[in-house]
């Protein structure tokens, strides 16, 4: 009985790594399609946020029925809330990415970048895709140390953030309003996307520490 809750416990952490993957193509998709104006590329980041979303919910399903059955305690407890929490947060960066790519699906044939921010938006994508795929292997090697380094790397993309308000806001920006709603809001997507990474790395140092910081 005891092999089979490990390889249970075994198949949620492997479920888990692959909506992470999963999350990390849909980004990149997803980036690529705002950046270049490519419709193709946002269909199928639209198409992999819905799969995504099935995936959490499958996910779900399963560390529910394992708590039910299994009556876990301890580390084995912490692993299963932990995994229904970072399933949330996969799923909702699925859907973060899925926005982005929605944006540019919208603005096709024109582009949604105007060019003083295009840079900016470059370096805010590769970061959260680079982002992405760090978490993919946190969650695959349960790593500590390389969780907790995860949890200052989205600094970066914080800066990025307000930079782009900063723009909009500023006296010589002369875009239309369609410019200005969606770079704002493909900033914040880009933004709450790096901060659902940190909040995964998080919850894999206190599934593995059974310690929680604040500071995370």
């Amino acid at each position: 009985m005891r092999q089979v809750f490990q390889n249970e416990l075994h198949e949620v952490q492997d479920r888990l790594v692959e909506i992470s993957d999963s999350v990390a193509t849909i980004m990149e998709k997803a980036s690529a399609a705002f950046l270049g104006g490519d419709v193709a590329k946002a269909d199928e980041a639209i198409a992999l946020s819905e799969t995504n979303e099935e995936k959490a919910l499958a996910l779900d399903e399963l560390v529910i029925k394992i708590l039910a059955r299994q009556s876990p305690v301890a580390r084995d407890l912490r692993i299963l809330v932990s995994a229904l929490r970072m399933s949330a947060s996969l799923e909702r960066m699925g859907a973060l990415a899925g926005h982005i790519a929605s944006i540019a699906r919208y603005r096709y044939p024109g582009s949604a970048v105007p060019a003083s921010l295009r840079s900016t938006f470059e370096e805010m994508g590769a970061l959260d895709i680079k982002l992405a795929n760090k978490v993919t292997e946190v969650l695959r090697n349960t790593d500590v140390d390389q969780a907790r380094a995860i949890q200052a790397e989205d600094e970066r993309v914080d800066e990025l953030h307000r930079n782009v308000f900063d723009v909009v806001l500023a006296d010589d920006w002369k875009e239309n309003a369609m410019f200005t709603v969606d770079v704002t809001l493909a900033s914040r997507y880009f933004e709450r996307f790096a901060d659902h990474v940190v909040d995964i790395s998080s919850k894999v140092s206190y599934l593995t520490t059974g310690e929680w910081n604040e500071s995370e």
